[in-house]
């Protein structure tokens, strides 16, 4: 393997910072959550069920949030991170918008004057700006040394009623995400899923039923020995 070889595939196997959107509707009847399907070529999780998200790009960081989020869940994005807050936030926002065509975010002026990056056009067209109000930091995962991929993933909590348009409208998503719809959790089970969305999925249950612990559950497995804690 030649010297350039080797850096790609250091590239590729490299721990990075990513940004996962859990868009939960109807908490209060018969809870269901945004779902889709990854390809079946995809080089990470390929034909997995998984939640709306992807790496932070480095534009994310520019990205003036519409307000910040609050202060406690800002210092648990901020705890062991290299990347302000904001920027995951921002990652968030801009996944869900590609993956799904799904609006969140608050109206903004700003959005509109100021300079477009690449990755951020169509969004900043519609006159929003994220909204740390909008997502809480509800779980963090590093995917286990070994796989083709690895993630720094931080999992956002986004009720339904953040939702900016139709959520039931996924005409403007790009196409890495199949069959998108929202899963009812008491049928969630029978999806073919990676083992970390099915312990999210847990999590989220044991909220809803008032049962979880406090804290943001924290899967750390940057080594080969897995850590748990709560940040």
């Amino acid at each position: 393997m030649g010297e350039t070889d080797a850096r790609v595939l250091i590239d590729k196997t490299a721990l990075r910072p990513a940004a996962t959107v859990i868009v939960l509707r109807d908490a209060q009847t018969r809870p269901r959550v945004l779902m889709g399907q990854r390809g079946t070529d995809a080089a990470f999780m390929p034909s997995k069920f998984v939640f709306p998200g992807g790496a932070v790009d480095a534009v994310d960081a520019v990205i003036p949030l519409a307000q910040p989020p609050e202060p406690g869940c800002a210092a648990a994005l901020a705890r062991d991170s290299d990347l302000a807050p904001g920027a995951l936030i921002a990652a968030a926002t801009r996944e869900l918008w590609e993956e799904t065509g799904l609006l969140i975010g608050a109206p903004d002026a700003r959005a509109r004057a100021m300079d477009r990056p690449q990755g951020w056009r169509g969004y900043l067209a519609t006159g929003h700006l994220p909204d740390g109000a909008d997502a809480t930091f509800f779980f963090r995962a590093i995917t286990p040394p070994g796989r083709p991929r690895r993630f720094d993933a931080r999992f956002f909590l986004v009720e339904a009623a953040c939702l900016r348009n139709d959520p039931d409208d996924f005409s403007r998503a790009e196409d890495e995400l199949g069959h998108l719809h929202w899963v009812p959790l008491d049928e969630v089970r029978g999806y073919d899923m990676p083992f970390i969305t099915e312990v999210v999925l847990a999590e989220l249950a044991a909220r809803l039923a008032g049962q979880s612990a406090p804290g943001v559950p924290f899967f750390d497995n940057r080594t080969e020995v897995s850590r748990f804690s709560r940040l």
